[in-house]
């Protein structure tokens, strides 16, 4: 079982959405489903001429599926591709392939270093802003009231699960890191319960081990909460709350400061409403 990415859901959705759509926006959909090789690469222009529809058709295609322009969704496939490429000097490469000419990649570091602050100052500022007080209080709640907090974080998200392990212990949670140590990942979850929370961090590419787990959690009736890249992410399905984490990136290298920021707020947020219980 290949692990799901936002361009696989993307493309399923399509697959699901295509007899609903306008003559015009079935020609982008045919394209989009027989060309995702090439879409990082070419032009709206190219992609356009190939797919005989004016660019403003790629513009209420792209909309039509949640994105604000036919450049933000060409950034799926984009970033596919690096996500396909384990090496990081391969990424590199291939970044400076598929950057336009008015998106040079940094080659100093301190270049690379202003970039990355710059990138990850908006990340948060877009945070804060499609992250509603509700979905924190509910969160928030929802750990406070639990027996036992289960967190799952695999490859790239385990360093914020580890972190939001260590913050929860430190509140004197019952807070277990799922770090599957001996091929052991349904064992760690075997005895989750009802009254019991499992914290699910996955990106795309989503963890099959993660997702695994959280219809695991799902089935024995835990509640769960979800950090997440999409809103068709799998982890979205099985959540009582559900974070869309837009996280930074520079050269295909996703950073992780957006998540860490979300991680700490619900550590703190839980930390103020204890002092609160005293």
């Amino acid at each position: 079982m290949n692990n799901p990415t936002q361009l696989s859901l993307l493309q399923d959705e399509i697959r699901r959405r295509y007899e609903t759509l306008s003559k015009r926006l079935k020609q982008v959909a045919r394209y989009i489903l027989d060309n995702s090789n090439s879409i990082a690469f070419d032009t709206v222009a190219s992609i356009s001429a190939q797919a005989s529809v004016p660019p403003s058709t790629l513009i209420r295609f792209a909309n039509a599926f949640g994105f604000s322009g036919f450049n933000e969704m060409k950034q799926v496939f984009r970033q596919h591709l690096m996500e396909e490429t384990v090496n990081y000097t391969e990424r590199a490469r291939l970044f400076r392939q598929t950057s336009s000419d008015d998106s040079v990649a940094p080659e100093k570091p301190a270049d690379i270093l202003n970039v990355f602050t710059m990138v990850n100052s908006q990340a948060l500022q877009q945070l804060a802003m499609q992250t509603s007080a509700a979905q924190l209080e509910r969160a928030v709640e929802l750990l406070n009231n639990a027996e036992n907090i289960y967190v799952i974080g695999l490859r790239r998200s385990f360093s914020v699960a580890s972190y939001l392990t260590y913050a929860l212990r430190h509140l004197e949670r019952r807070a277990f890191l799922i770090d599957g140590l001996g091929g052991m990942f349904a064992e760690q979850l075997s005895m989750v319960k009802p009254k019991d929370v499992v914290i699910a961090i996955s990106y795309s590419p989503y963890a099959k081990e993660a997702i695994e787990l959280v219809e695991l959690g799902a089935k024995q009736g835990a509640l769960q909460i979800a950090i997440t890249d999409s809103q068709v992410s799998p982890l979205a399905a099985f959540s009582d709350v559900c974070f869309v984490v837009r996280e930074a990136q520079v050269d295909g290298f996703r950073s992780q400061v957006a998540s860490m920021c979300l991680a700490q707020t619900l550590a703190v947020s839980l930390a103020l409403n204890n002092a609160k219980e005293l």
